[in-house]
């Protein structure tokens, strides 16, 4: 297989909510007007607490300065593990779980932080550009390194890390944060880019105004219901992630489904925000899941982690997960 390392430089922030109106005109340049930006790569995730982007160096030049606005102290690298040859358009992606043994642990072995970011297309595993040394050298025996640079994959010379690599003793990655399931459904996504300006409208209302007195679809009741909306933009291909309910007010057929119409559950990561510098935590979660043959999405935010699996295995997984976390 191959491992590669996608040439955008990132940025990962958190805007507060009380300040995105500020960030709103930079936010709608970036989704819906790509072509007037040379921004490549693009992610919005709203959480309760946030809204967390990713984004490469040209478009982090759309968002103003701001004191609501919170920038990761590092630039960040994305890889996306492929099967199989040709560019990164056409290869075929592989799951989270299934990269979780393959890419996940052993990072986390060598305490390599990783931030997650799961799209309707494909994973990607973000690390930070300082460790990319120790990241190559880490994957270089399970898989071929290549550089993508202009939609072209070129091999990846060595970094030259030869000095101080010690193979890791393994240890048990018991679950230490709090776990937590939501009573949302939610849909993994995608639409036509031609489509976008159609439901553009909607769009805006869903990321930015959705959160106030009309949302529709959860009782006030319901305090385990959570607000979470992703949208992605990376090299011209869209991902949604929204709850059933939200899904239920675009048009038909302008959302891409897949023919079982498979709804997801969420499982988030954390009571306290999880910071940046933490290593295992992805592995954590991803390593069971991937022993069960789960397949599940991971969208890693600014605070807390989420991880996305078939409703149907959601009572196995959350029972997995506290049995995991429990022992030592």
């Amino acid at each position: 297989m191959e491992l590669h390392i996608l040439e955008h430089s990132l940025k990962v922030a958190s805007i507060e909510k009380e300040g995105i109106q500020i960030c709103t005109h930079g936010l709608i340049k970036l989704a819906f007007l790509a072509s007037k930006t040379r921004c490549k790569f693009f992610s919005l995730t709203e959480t309760p607490e946030d809204y967390t982007i990713i984004v490469d160096e040209e478009g982090f030049k759309e968002l103003p300065q701001s004191e609501h606005i919170s920038v990761a102290d590092a630039t960040w690298l994305a890889l996306n593990v492929v099967s199989g040859g040709g560019n990164a358009s056409n290869s075929q992606p592989i799951g989270v779980t299934k990269i979780a043994k393959s890419v996940i642990a052993p990072l986390a072995d060598h305490n390599i932080s990783v931030f997650m970011l799961s799209t309707y297309q494909t994973d990607f595993i973000l690390v930070r550009e300082r460790d990319l040394p120790m990241v190559m050298h880490t994957l270089s025996s399970e898989f071929t390194l290549l550089r993508v640079v202009n939609g072209e994959t070129f091999a990846a010379h060595d970094l030259g890390v030869t000095n101080g690599f010690v193979k890791p003793k393994l240890v048990p990655r018991p679950i230490i944060h709090p776990l937590f399931s939501p009573s949302n459904m939610f849909c993994v996504t995608s639409l036509d880019p031609d489509t976008l300006p159609s439901v553009a409208t909607l769009l805006m209302d869903v990321m930015f105004y959705s959160g106030g007195p009309k949302e529709s679809g959860a009782s006030s009741e319901d305090s385990s219901h959570i607000r979470f909306f992703s949208f992605s933009l990376i090299e011209g291909y869209i991902s949604l992630v929204m709850d059933e309910q939200t899904t239920q007010r675009f048009p038909n057929n302008v959302l891409f489904t897949s023919a079982s119409g498979e709804l997801w559950k969420m499982v988030r990561i954390g009571g306290q925000p999880l910071g940046f510098d933490e290593c295992g935590i992805v592995a954590q979660i991803s390593e069971p899941l991937a022993t069960a043959d789960i397949p599940a999405y991971y969208i890693s935010t600014f605070k807390f982690d989420h991880a996305l699996v078939p409703e149907e295995n959601i009572q196995s997984v959350i029972g997995a997960l506290r049995t995991k976390s429990t022992a030592q």
